[in-house]
């Protein structure tokens, strides 16, 4: 992966120089996590640099921000789902408590979790989940990165018939 773009992740993605992006959705890039524990992690990441919460966006730009949360979490839903019988569920969260840009958290869940971290938040995970590299971001994830990815584009176009339509 291209070095330095951690640094800047929107302004990459706006650029082209983030690996990590998925797809360009209406406010925002869907991008797949760095760490992949949980297979699947992904983060939606506002277009606009220096919006640091949902409140700092005009109220129609809140809105497509959090419509494409929902878009990206059940494209990560869909194509989990296919891919790993253990699939639960997906969680959805705004936090912002690390990174001070506007971001949105989509963690998929499994059966396959151990009891003490399945019921609980994954910010309660190990820190070696966090920074192992058996977990990191690569190679190994392209086809999970293409499943999403196709999942993001048949979604956005069920959208975009349903507003011809309208």
């Amino acid at each position: 992966m291209v070095d330095g773009w951690r640094d800047d992740r929107i302004g990459s993605a706006r650029n082209g120089t983030n690996p990590t992006v998925l797809r360009r959705l209406d406010a925002g890039f869907a991008v797949i996590g760095d760490v992949q524990f949980l297979p699947g992690y992904s983060v939606l990441l506002v277009d606009e640099p220096g919006v640091e919460r949902l409140s700092d966006l005009p109220r129609s730009r809140r809105t497509a921000f959090l419509a494409d949360m929902d878009r990206l979490g059940e494209a990560v839903e869909r194509a989990c789902r296919r891919r790993d019988p253990g699939f639960r569920r997906v969680n959805l969260e705004i936090l912002g408590n690390t990174d001070a840009f506007l971001h949105a958290h989509v963690w998929p869940r499994y059966e396959w979790e151990s009891p003490e971290h399945v019921r609980h938040p994954v910010w309660l995970y190990p820190a070696e989940n966090w920074r192992d590299p058996a977990s990191a971001l690569g190679p190994e994830h392209d086809a999970l990165r293409e499943a999403i990815g196709h999942e993001l584009d048949a979604l956005s176009a069920r959208v975009d018939s349903a507003e011809g339509a309208g």
